[in-house]
């Protein structure tokens, strides 16, 4: 995941709502599933949908009143911890 692809994302999110980003993480998933992809493409498609997926969770902490630098920090922090474990 890299920070600033998530923030990338967040502030679409931001500007035109969660659907595209839905939508960009169901075309994902569905190349994920086509066969005939190297492991690099898979890795790609992969970090593509963790990096979205994160985008929805800091989206969602910013609409309940969280700073979006808080919410950034907070996620990443999530992530680390889990990694950690």
């Amino acid at each position: 995941m890299r920070l600033p692809v998530i923030r990338g994302f967040a502030e679409l999110i931001d500007k035109e709502g969660p659907e595209k980003i839905e939508a960009g993480i169901e075309v994902l998933e569905h190349c994920s599933e086509i066969r005939g992809l190297k492991d690099e493409e898979l890795e790609v498609v992969g970090e593509l949908l963790s990096n979205l997926f994160g985008a929805l969770e800091v989206s969602k902490d910013i609409a309940s009143g969280t700073a979006k630098t808080e919410a950034l920090n907070n996620f990443m922090k999530r992530v680390q911890g889990s990694i950690d474990t």
